[in-house]
């Protein structure tokens, strides 16, 4: 592991930046998931992780619940389930329904096989220790029980890193800048199977892939700008490369009407 790609793993995984800037609340997080409105097709994820459990009975824990996307979802369409939402965040845990508490996913405060379905949705690459939380994800779940995950393909958004290094190359003189830190690397679509697949015996892969059209700038410099509890780890000033990806998102779709960003995003279910 190089020296910079260790410091971005650090970054991405300290505990007093994701609980004290990145989700002490709910607008980074909004922001990021508000650039799927634009999308074609459009997945309603809480749709389809309530539809997983559709055979579960009994107590549902949603780990790094985050803003309660899914806990009011699955509340909605299954009020029959017991559901517990747990975030190592206490600021973003404030407008989530029912029952939740501060946690962390390695340390979780369950008794073993206590829970009939765990969520771990978009979180785990947050986790310092990912091997540790899938141990702790398979002590918490009762025999027969499930977990469905879910994270992002290494090809996801493509076109938004590659707009960041042409707005950060124009910032410092250069021809490419930098590339963004990478949140989502250490656990994606590609690798996570295998992370999963040491607990868990079957890990069903399902695959969302749309595309994100936008005729704004505005919900993609939004969805860039929601990374700011990480611009010290960018090597590049924060806003101007923002602005500067705002007036180069604009004159392409003055030229072309608009801007299409590839998305892959999925979910893994897993089972003993």
């Amino acid at each position: 592991m190089t020296e910079l790609s260790a410091a971005h793993d650090a970054a991405a995984t300290d505990r007093a930046r994701l609980a004290g800037s990145a989700y002490n609340g709910d607008r980074d997080l909004a922001a990021r998931q508000a650039l799927y409105r634009w999308q074609t097709p459009r997945y309603d994820l809480p749709g389809l992780v309530a539809e997983q459990l559709g055979e579960v009975r009994g107590r549902v824990v949603d780990i790094g619940c985050g803003n309660g996307k899914y806990v009011e979802r699955i509340r909605r369409d299954r009020p029959d389930l017991d559901l517990l939402g747990l975030d190592i965040a206490p600021g973003i845990l404030a407008g989530v329904p029912g029952a939740v508490a501060v946690a962390d996913a390695t340390r979780l405060p369950l008794a073993a096989g206590s829970v009939a379905a765990a969520l771990a949705l978009h979180m785990l690459y947050h986790v310092p220790d990912i091997p540790q939380a899938v141990r702790e994800l398979g002590r918490v779940v009762a025999p027969g029980g499930m977990v469905v995950a879910s994270t992002n393909s290494a090809r996801d958004k493509l076109e938004l890193e590659e707009l960041w290094q042409r707005a950060a190359g124009d910032v410092l003189g250069i021809e490419r800048g930098p590339a963004r830190i990478s949140i989502g690397a250490r656990f994606s679509l590609e690798n996570a199977p295998a992370l999963l697949g040491q607990e868990f015996s079957r890990v069903e892969v399902i695959e969302l892939p749309g595309t994100i059209t936008v005729r704004d700038p505005e919900p993609v410099i939004a969805h860039m700008a929601s990374y700011r509890a990480w611009a010290d780890q960018h090597d590049v000033p924060f806003d101007p490369t923002i602005d500067r990806a705002r007036a180069l998102l604009a004159d392409r779709i003055d030229r072309h009407g608009s801007y299409e960003v590839q998305s892959l995003s999925g979910l893994l279910v897993c089972r003993r």
